[in-house]
């Protein structure tokens, strides 16, 4: 190459690197936005995550305690004082209801709360639900606790077994014993069917006078087709 095509090389080269670095002194403060954001998003989503372990931890730790002590009453009045947020609020209303024997009416009033909280996930809210209605029994009236379980029994919702399970039990209380009967019979071969709810179904299939259909059980001509 001779001298005047490499000096031009070495011009061009040199005016590349003056564009480059005015490029940098104008638009360089955008990068150094980018990289202060990235590094600051994360440091902020390991903080919110740090403060949701420790809230979840202290809230355990809390809940352990109060059910640590002796006294019932002395149970439901510690948990009453712990602090929640978020989904919290429903766990610890279960909690504030697990002792139906001791505190029936704190029970359900926990249990409504809940059950009436459109800020909860639909898991818990019915649950809760459920729960008052095995809870209040027939003092609560039948159409009442049909219309609370209706919505519960619907496909898709998480507890639409046990909901029609004991939508069985109204149509028991109601002397409609036919219904009650194909209702708990469906829900033998409801593949989302528990197996403790089955073996309640089946029982009272039987306390009602009704007939449960043996298991299959395969020969041992079939199996050994089978196998062949």
């Amino acid at each position: 190459m001779s001298n005047p095509d490499s000096f031009i090389d070495e011009v061009t080269e040199e005016v590349r690197r003056d564009r480059l670095f005015a490029l940098m002194r104008k638009y360089g403060w955008i990068g150094v936005l980018l990289v202060i954001g990235v590094v600051g998003g994360a440091g902020w989503t390991e903080w919110q995550r740090a403060q949701a372990e420790a809230r979840a931890e202290a809230f355990g730790d809390a809940v352990l305690d109060a059910l640590d002590l002796g006294a019932p009453e002395d149970r439901v009045a510690q948990l009453a004082t712990i602090p929640v947020d978020g989904e919290q609020v429903a766990i610890l209303n279960l909690l504030l209801a697990s002792d139906p024997v001791a505190d029936r009416a704190g029970a359900l009033a926990a249990l409504e709360k809940l059950a009436n909280d459109t800020t909860m996930p639909t898991s818990y809210r019915d649950l809760a639900a459920l729960r008052k209605v095995v809870i209040a029994g027939t003092e609560m009236p039948l159409a009442e606790r049909r219309a609370a379980l209706d919505p519960i029994a619907a496909p898709g919702r998480p507890f639409r077994t046990m909901a029609l399970e004991q939508m069985a039990y109204l149509l028991v209380e109601e002397g409609k014993t036919d219904e009650a009967v194909a209702a708990l019979t469906a829900l033998l071969s409801d593949q989302e069917s528990p197996g403790g709810l089955r073996a309640r179904a089946e029982q009272m299939i039987v306390a009602l006078g009704g007939e449960v259909a043996p298991a299959t059980v395969p020969s041992e001509a079939a199996t050994e087709d089978d196998a062949g």
